[in-house]
């Protein structure tokens, strides 16, 4: 498969070629742009190139001449990995470049790249994304941006190609600030609504339509409808990762901390996702807090 990229657009370098940035990769590819891309998997990179994307040997390599770079990898200390030092982005990127980092870190660590790449003449928005996996294939993704207005004006074209809501939050670390509380209300979110799984079936209740007829009130959530069938059928593979989310609700219960803001609720789940963590169930969707809920009513869960 080949794309034919539109000259007219800015060339594109992505960065990390996981679960979530190989679809939006992919999405830039058919919506005209050239994207070169890197990541350490050899498989990731040919997916790209069957995509009609470059596969590019180094970070380096990557971003020499592209006008655009995109950054999509798990956490903070990722992030710093490949921004800085000598084969790091902001040694090799041309003065002038745009910085796009749509990981899920700390506001500070975004604040901090901010600054240090200004120095290289690099520009830099925090654009990180909702919608899991299904969003990132359809390209519906909600992506919250911290940065400057004309760099975020410049940028929209790019997010129109991976996302459908795109608003800018504020200066640089209010993405990331604005993605916490995204995980916050999304892990609260999953655990009602596992709790509530749980409560219907020892009721007797027919699940699914349960599940129906919820959606369709007030209970209703983009959560309830996405997670639905991971639900009734206990299909845990990873779209979002329990492993993720636990890094996330770190975020935002550091983050809240610093700034005087209670969590009584949030801290809770937190800890419940970390349990879930250490039982072993990590890799696993983090709709697998139904998992967590299920022990506790004492199912006999097989691993």
């Amino acid at each position: 498969m080949s794309n034919l990229a539109d000259s007219s657009r800015p060339s594109i370098a992505w960065i990390g070629l996981g679960i979530m940035g190989a679809p939006m990769a992919e999405n830039l590819l058919k919506a005209g742009y050239a994207v070169t891309g890197h990541t350490l998997e050899a498989d990731k990179l040919r997916r790209l190139t069957e995509a009609g994307g470059t596969a590019a040997a180094s970070i380096a390599e990557a971003v020499r001449d592209a006008d655009v770079i995109i950054t999509m990898v798990p956490a903070s200390p990722q992030v710093e990995a490949i921004a800085y030092g000598p084969d790091g982005i902001l040694a090799n990127a041309r003065s002038g470049a745009l910085l796009i980092d749509m990981s899920s870190i700390t506001p500070q660590t975004s604040m901090d790249l901010a600054k240090k790449a200004a120095e290289k003449g690099v520009r830099v928005l925090d654009a990180p994304v909702s919608g899991g996996e299904a969003g990132a294939v359809e390209a519906v993704l909600s992506i919250m941006v911290g940065g400057e207005q004309a760099d975020f004006d410049e940028a929209r074209p790019v997010f129109e190609a991976l996302g459908k809501t795109i608003v800018r939050c504020g200066p640089h670390g209010s993405g990331q600030t604005v993605k916490a509380a995204n995980q916050l209300i999304v892990a609260v979110n999953i655990q009602a609504c596992a709790e509530a799984v749980v409560f219907l079936e020892k009721s007797g209740v027919d699940l699914g339509a349960a599940l129906d007829v919820l959606g369709g009130g007030l209970a209703g959530s983009t959560v309830l409808a996405r997670k639905k069938d991971n639900f009734k059928k206990r299909d845990f593979a990873p779209g979002f990762r329990i492993d993720l989310h636990h890094k996330d609700m770190g975020i935002v219960t550091d983050a809240a901390r610093t700034v005087g803001a209670p969590l009584p609720v949030g801290c809770v789940v937190a800890s419940l996702v970390a349990a879930l963590r250490a039982q072993g169930d990590g890799g696993l969707d983090h709709s697998a807090l139904l998992r967590g809920v299920e022990r506790l009513a004492g199912y006999d869960l097989k691993d």
